[in-house]
This record gives C-alpha cells, sequence and structure tokens, in this order.
C-alpha cells in the first residue's frame, strides 16, 4: 500500500508511514538531547506527601498556637473539637449543609466539617469561644441571650459566629442583609423570629458605632 492509498484511508492528514517516521525522528532527538527539564529540577517541584499517619501540625486558635498530630484526613471540625478540646462548633449535618460547624477563618465564616485541618495551618480560626472574654459576652451572644434566640442550642454557635463575621464585614449592613448572610445556617428548632429581634437591635447599635 502506497503513501496515496493510505492517506485515503485515513483521511487527510499525515500518513501513517509519514507519522511513524516523524515519531522516528522525534524521539532520537529526545535520546541525543535528553529529557526537558532535569530530574533533579523536577523532583524539586514535585509536591510533599503527607500521610498516611498522623502529621504534626500547628493551628492558630482564638488567638493561641495550637499543636497536635491528625491524619491528613482529618477535617478541621474535627481537629478542633476531638484533638484540640475546642467544642463550640458543634457536628451536626457533617456535610456542609446546616452551618452548625462554622469557625471564622481569617474573618471570614467557613464550614468546619468541609475544610481539612491541614488547609488551616497559617491561618487565623476564630470560634464561639472567641465571642466570650474576660467573663463578657460579645454583642452578638448577648442579643441572643436577651432575645432567647436558641432552643436546643446546636446550632447557636455557628449563628453567632457567622452573625459576627457579618458585622465586622459590614458594621452598617441592615437586618435585609444580615438575614442574607446567615442564609447558610440553619435551626431546627425554628427560633428564626427570636433571631431577628436580635438582629434589629445589633444593627442598630453596631450601625452606630456601639
Amino acid at each position: 500500500m502506497n503513501d496515496a492509498q493510505e492517506h485515503g484511508r485515513n483521511g487527510p492528514g499525515l500518513s501513517r508511514r509519514q507519522f511513524l517516521k516523524g515519531s522516528g525522528m522525534v524521539a532520537a532527538t529526545t535520546a541525543l538531547v535528553g529529557p526537558a527539564a532535569p530530574a533533579a529540577e523536577a523532583d524539586a517541584k514535585a509536591p510533599v506527601a503527607l500521610g498516611p499517619g498522623p502529621v504534626k501540625i500547628q493551628l492558630t486558635v482564638n488567638g493561641k498556637k495550637m499543636t497536635t498530630a491528625v491524619e491528613p484526613r482529618v477535617t478541621l471540625l474535627d481537629a478542633l473539637r476531638n484533638y484540640l478540646d475546642v467544642t463550640g462548633c458543634k457536628r451536626v449535618c457533617d456535610r456542609g449543609t446546616c452551618g452548625a460547624c462554622t469557625v471564622l477563618l481569617d474573618g471570614k465564616p467557613i464550614y468546619a466539617c468541609t475544610m481539612l485541618a491541614l488547609e488551616a495551618r497559617g491561618h487565623d480560626i476564630k470560634t464561639a469561644e472567641a465571642l466570650a472574654a474576660d467573663g463578657r459576652l460579645d454583642a452578638v451572644a448577648a442579643a441572643f441571650v436577651k432575645y432567647d434566640a436558641q432552643q436546643c442550642g446546636f446550632c447557636t454557635p455557628g449563628f453567632v459566629v457567622a452573625l459576627r463575621g457579618a458585622l465586622d464585614k459590614n458594621p452598617k449592613a441592615s437586618p435585609a442583609e444580615i438575614e442574607e448572610a446567615l442564609a447558610g445556617n440553619i435551626c431546627r428548632c425554628g427560633t428564626y423570629e427570636q433571631m431577628r429581634h436580635a438582629i434589629a437591635e445589633l444593627c442598630g447599635k453596631e450601625g452606630k458605632g456601639a
């Protein structure tokens, strides 16, 4: 079979014979010149493998450096609760839908159950415990107590942390804007009306710089 027949059978473009000839030339050139990048350089850029055993990590939680050892698969939620005894964030759905495990990561509310503990290294983590210092409650937590904006309490830490994050980001936010920011948090007891009273007061105070 000639090149023209092979060309016709395989459609437009290179024939098999032409392709094989070109491949042979490329292989010979590579063998003479060597690989594109030195092996040492490739190894230097390769990611460092961690695990499967426990890995020593340090996390900054509520202003304190805390050290522990966790397997790479351990979430931030589990690391906080089971390894560091920081139990403010609650395990409820454990799939990033209810918001009970909300913490602030560099000031941004996140679900602790959706982040690996290893990923939180080098970041500032704040939990509900940070809203009570020197025997005094943060204004957000105090408003929840004043208006009885909780029942079973499992969702409350996530709500107050997310609310604190929203007000820190926008102290002049309206109640509607705060409710939108809390859309990722669920209260199965249905204390939303009491929360609205707390939010209304907080928006009034924080908006005035109180």
